[in-house]
């Protein structure tokens, strides 16, 4: 597992995205394993992130669901979750404080 949320990382501090955290939710009754937050620069940034995420992890990971604005994509692989989101959409839907209170930091 940490293999696989190295990878992730590594995809998108490379393609600069910005304050990546990842959220250790094991055990702590939540849908997935693990989640990682990540900001983008902006909307077309956003989207590029992904484009990158896809090139990179497939055909290793399944991507199960992609849920996609130009403000904030979520990438479900199953028992790993990943939010990119512009930074407005960062501080307006505050993930962190979410996921923090579920004990996962």
């Amino acid at each position: 597992m940490q293999n696989r949320i190295q990878k992730i990382t590594d995809s998108l501090d490379k393609n600069k995205a910005e304050a990546i955290e990842v959220f250790d939710l094991n055990d702590k009754n939540y849908i997935v394993d693990y989640a990682v937050i990540a900001s983008s620069l902006g909307q077309k940034h956003t989207l590029a992130l992904l484009n990158h995420l896809k090139d990179e992890l497939k055909p290793q990971e399944h991507f199960n669901n992609v849920d996609e604005s130009g403000d904030w994509v979520v990438i479900d692989l199953g028992d790993i979750l990943i939010h990119i989101m512009t930074p407005e959409y960062r501080v307006k839907y505050d993930m962190e404080t979410f996921l923090s209170e579920l004990g996962g930091h």
